[in-house]
């Protein structure tokens, strides 16, 4: 397995319930799949360094996690139609 990053920003227009399921599903995902959840940084509201959506705030989150490859594209689709999602990033750690 190897270990990866999620940077992930959700928009600041969601409440907190709705974050915080966010944010246990794309770690369910991980486990659902034999992988592992080392951590999960929620960084708050932070300014973004351009607008997206017409929003100039955003609620990142960093996840580490250990999976098989597969899971990364499971991830990015999931992802891709998750409401209030704003960007996001996945990266191999060294």
């Amino acid at each position: 397995m190897t270990k990866y990053e999620m940077l992930y920003i959700l928009s600041t227009k969601l409440e907190d319930e709705a974050k915080e399921a966010i944010i246990a599903k794309f770690e369910s995902i991980v486990t659902a799949a034999g992988g592992t959840v080392e951590s999960t940084d929620k960084w708050g509201v932070r300014k973004l360094a351009y607008a997206i959506n017409y929003q100039t705030e955003g609620y990142y989150v960093l996840m580490t996690f250990e999976c098989a490859s597969s899971v990364i594209a499971e991830i990015t689709r999931v992802a891709n139609i998750t409401e209030g999602m704003l960007r996001q990033m996945v990266t191999k750690r060294a």
